[in-house]
C-alpha cells in the first residue's frame, strides 16, 4: 500500500453533506439548515458514544453548488484506534443517512465501497484496512441497529427537509480533509425522503407475564376510569383491561384494603421523543391472573385458563422431546 492510498484510506474522517435546491440556488432556509445540522451532530455523537470515542467535531465555510456543508470528525485520542474509529463514524454516517429504515448490516463498510471508484488491485490492497473497519463495525453493530436515538435523529433530518419545497435532492460523501481524496457521492431525491422517516414514536410494549402490582385506588364503577398502585416500589397509573375482573370488582366480590393485590399480565406502553429518548407512555393490566385475600392467593377463571393452556403447551413440548429422544435411542 503506498502513501496515497494509505491517506486515502485512514483520513477519510470528513463528512460533506450537499443540498441540492431548486434552480441551482446556493441560498437555503437558515431555521431549515440548522435543524438538519442540528440532527446530524448529535447523530454523529451518539455513534461516536457508541463506540466510546472522546470526539470533536469543526465544521467549514458553506461552499456553493447548491449548498455544501464539510463536518470534521477528529478523534481526541493520540493513537491508530482513534484514526481507525474516526473514519468508521464517517462510514457509518454516510450509509446510515442515505439507507432506509432498514437496518444496517454486517455488510455496512462493503455498502460504502460498493459505488466507489476503485479498481479491484487498490482495493485488494486496502484489504487489511478494509478488515480493520469491518472487524470494529460488527462489534457494535447491534447497538446501532436498535438505538433509538439513531433512528429518531435521521427522521428527524428527513422530516425536517421534505417539507422545505426549495429541495431537490441531499447527497453526502466521506472525505479527506484536504478533499483531495473520496468516496463516490450517496444520493437521496426528495421522493425517497418518506422511506427515512418513522411512521409512528411508538414502540413495542414492553410485556411482563406476572406482575405483582398492589391496590392504592381501584375503580369500582363502570367507565373509562383509572386505577393506581405500586408496580416496582413505584405509584403508576394503568388502564385495567380485563372484562373479567371489572365485573368482580363492580359486583362487590373482592374487598379492597391496605395491601391488597394482584398478580396479572403487564403492558409498558413505550414511545420516543424527538431526541429518540424512551418514554413510559402508560401502564395496561390485560389479565389478571389472581388477586390476594389475606395473603392467600386467589385464582381468577381467565387465569387458570391462561395456567392450563401454557400447562398444555409444556406438555406438548416435552412429548415431541420424549418422542424425539426414543426415535434417536432405537
Amino acid at each position: 500500500m503506498n502513501e496515497n492510498e494509505k491517506i486515502f484510506f485512514d483520513n477519510s474522517n470528513v463528512l460533506e453533506i450537499h443540498y441540492w435546491l431548486k434552480n441551482n440556488s446556493h441560498k437555503m432556509d437558515a431555521l431549515i439548515e440548522n435543524r438538519c445540522e442540528h440532527e446530524v451532530l448529535y447523530l454523529i455523537k451518539e455513534i461516536a458514544k457508541i463506540y466510546s470515542l472522546n470526539i470533536l467535531i469543526e465544521t467549514e465555510p458553506t461552499a456553493e453548488g447548491g449548498l455544501r456543508k464539510w463536518f470534521t470528525i477528529v478523534s481526541k485520542e493520540e493513537n491508530k484506534k482513534g484514526t481507525i474509529t474516526t473514519t468508521i463514524i464517517v462510514a457509518l454516517i454516510t450509509v446510515l443517512l442515505t439507507t432506509p429504515i432498514a437496518k444496517v448490516t454486517e455488510k455496512l463498510i462493503d455498502k460504502l465501497f460498493e459505488d466507489t471508484e476503485m479498481n479491484d488491485m487498490k482495493k485488494e490492497k486496502l484489504k487489511l484496512e478494509i478488515d480493520k473497519l469491518k472487524e470494529e463495525a460488527v462489534k457494535r453493530n447491534s447497538k446501532i441497529e436498535s438505538n433509538n436515538i439513531i433512528k429518531k435523529r435521521k427522521s428527524n433530518f428527513y422530516e425536517s427537509l421534505e417539507g422545505y419545497p426549495e429541495i431537490e435532492k441531499v447527497s453526502f460523501i466521506a472525505t479527506s480533509e484536504d478533499k483531495e481524496n473520496s468516496f463516490s457521492e450517496k444520493t437521496v431525491f426528495k421522493n425517497e425522503f418518506k422511506n427515512f422517516i418513522l411512521v409512528t414514536d411508538d414502540l413495542s410494549p414492553i410485556e411482563i407475564e406476572f406482575a405483582n402490582i398492589e391496590i392504592i385506588s381501584p375503580v369500582l364503577k363502570k367507565g373509562k376510569y383509572k386505577w393506581m398502585g405500586y408496580f416496582s416500589g413505584e405509584p403508576i397509573i394503568f388502564s385495567m383491561q380485563s372484562t373479567e375482573f371489572k365485573t368482580i370488582v363492580q359486583n362487590g366480590d373482592i374487598e379492597f384494603k391496605n395491601g391488597s393485590s394482584i398478580n396479572c399480565f403487564l403492558k409498558k406502553k413505550r414511545q420516543i421523543d424527538n431526541e429518540g429518548v424512551e418514554k413510559i407512555i402508560g401502564y395496561e393490566v390485560v389479565r389478571v391472573n389472581h388477586y390476594f385475600e389475606n395473603e392467600k392467593p386467589i385464582e381468577t377463571k381467565e387465569g387458570k385458563k391462561h395456567r392450563q393452556t401454557k400447562e398444555a403447551q409444556k406438555n406438548q413440548i416435552n412429548l415431541l422431546d420424549d418422542l424425539g429422544l426414543a426415535i434417536n435411542e432405537k
